[in-house]
């Protein structure tokens, strides 16, 4: 029996450490976005599928594109796991998603400034379970595909 709170123990330990780590890494990784999104805020970010703004004779519009795959951790997984058992949205793992589109949005404003464009419209994310049910090993990941059109804005800050 003692043996048994003993595993218990450490099993509990590494949970809360794993917690610990795992949110620290999160909450690191969503400051290190919003700080440079804002060295991007001169970049004009649309959905819409035309070019408004679009200066007349200024280089062609340009299709940029980035993939980013980010991965749950053990510890979000296996809670996951627990969450599917009774129902309803797994948050961590819209936390993850979140995260990954945010990524591969500044991949294509990072690309976009180093080739001089002021705008990008047409913004789409396609996503891809690159880990979780399609396979046996239960690690969670997700691969997030962005494109948008690079263009010359004439409305740009």
């Amino acid at each position: 029996m003692g043996e048994l709170i003993g595993y218990l123990v450490v099993f509990v330990v590494f949970l809360l450490l794993g917690s610990i780590f795992g949110t620290a890494n999160e909450k690191r990784h969503l400051a290190s976005l919003r700080s440079r999104r804002k060295e991007y805020s001169d970049i004009q970010v649309s959905q819409v599928k035309s070019f408004p703004g679009f200066v007349p004779g200024s280089a062609p519009p340009r299709m940029l594109n980035a993939e980013v795959t980010i991965a749950s951790d053990y510890l979000k997984s296996f809670l996951a796991g627990l969450r599917n058992l009774f129902g309803g949205e797994v948050q961590s793992f819209q936390t993850m998603l979140d995260r990954a589109r945010e990524e591969s949005l500044m991949k294509i404003l990072a690309r976009a400034k180093r080739l001089g464009y002021t705008a990008v419209c047409n913004v789409r994310f396609e996503n891809a379970d690159v880990g979780g049910n399609s396979t046996k090993r239960k690690a969670s990941m997700v691969s997030i595909i962005a494109s948008g059109t690079a263009y010359y804005s004439s409305g740009s800050r």
